[in-house]
């Protein structure tokens, strides 16, 4: 039960939701320790979807941490996700990948996320991993991005004219092999730009819809703006500390687009 249940919100769908998936990040520029999250999800437990280790952090973490992570994020019905890390274990080779995939699933990953922002990766390889990570019994979840290094140095990416006709392929083939869901990484769209490439979101959404797509939102502008322009629906990864501004929004508690207007009010007591 929430407090103040009498104010009338538009409650999220109950877990697993295929829409309007919140994914948080997890240790990375700030730890998260677990009695925090512990903290996190007694709060907004029902609002998180994903919990992701960004930037191969899991690797820094004592292995029986991990387990007991990811162990707390399924008592709150959340799937924990590997984050993109699949470049930095691709370059010692397939046997590597092959073991990563084996570890993710002794320590209880749901998803494997199949990054390339440092590395190119053949076509059909691209295939060949998705079939991997299915075959783990992970969900295989790869990353598109507009420019490459993104996560790197890079202070500003010019990319107002850039062409994205690239990331259109990549979805294609990840989805044909079977993705599911595919995430859209910001930098180059509207993380490190000078101007903002709305018309990338917009083509993606109109070609795919929003079920199948997960953007990288992690500023509040952002979040906000893709919530205002594509509603409640869309699926969004977030930092860990804008959980609950986030879902005020998915569920019109607070800060929408205009104002509610004019209204009355007369006490009971006079």
């Amino acid at each position: 039960m929430k407090a103040f249940e009498f104010i009338k919100i538009e409650e999220l769908s109950p877990k697993p939701r295929d829409r309007g998936l919140t994914e948080i990040r997890g240790s990375y520029y700030v730890v998260v320790t677990l009695t925090y999250l512990r903290e996190l999800f007694e709060i907004a437990g029902d609002y998180i979807d994903i919990y992701k280790y960004s930037g191969g952090s899991m690797r820094l973490h004592p292995r029986e941490v991990v387990l007991r992570i990811n162990r707390l994020c399924h008592d709150y019905g959340i799937l924990v996700s590997t984050g993109g890390f699949t470049e930095r274990v691709l370059i010692q080779g397939p046997e590597a990948f092959d073991k990563y995939l084996e570890e993710a699933s002794s320590l209880e990953f749901d998803i494997a996320e199949i990054s390339s922002g440092y590395i190119d990766i053949e076509d059909e390889d691209k295939i060949e991993l998705v079939k991997a990570v299915k075959r783990a019994g992970l969900k295989p979840k790869p990353e598109v991005s507009l420019v490459k290094g993104a996560g790197g140095a890079h202070e500003i990416w010019e990319t107002e004219n850039m062409p994205y006709d690239h990331m259109l392929r990549d979805i294609d083939i990840y989805l044909s092999a079977g993705a599911w869901k595919i995430m859209i990484e910001s930098e180059g769209i509207t993380e490190g730009v000078r101007k903002w490439r709305t018309d990338i979101v917009d083509t993606l959404i109109k070609k795919y819809g929003l079920e199948k797509l997960m953007f990288e939102a992690a500023e509040r502008p952002v979040f906000r703006w893709y919530i205002y322009t594509f509603g409640r629906d869309v699926n969004l990864f977030i930092d860990h500390t804008q959980v609950i501004e986030l879902t005020a929004l998915r569920t019109g508690l607070w800060a929408p687009k205009e104002p509610w207007g004019k209204v009355r009010y007369k006490s009971r007591s006079t």
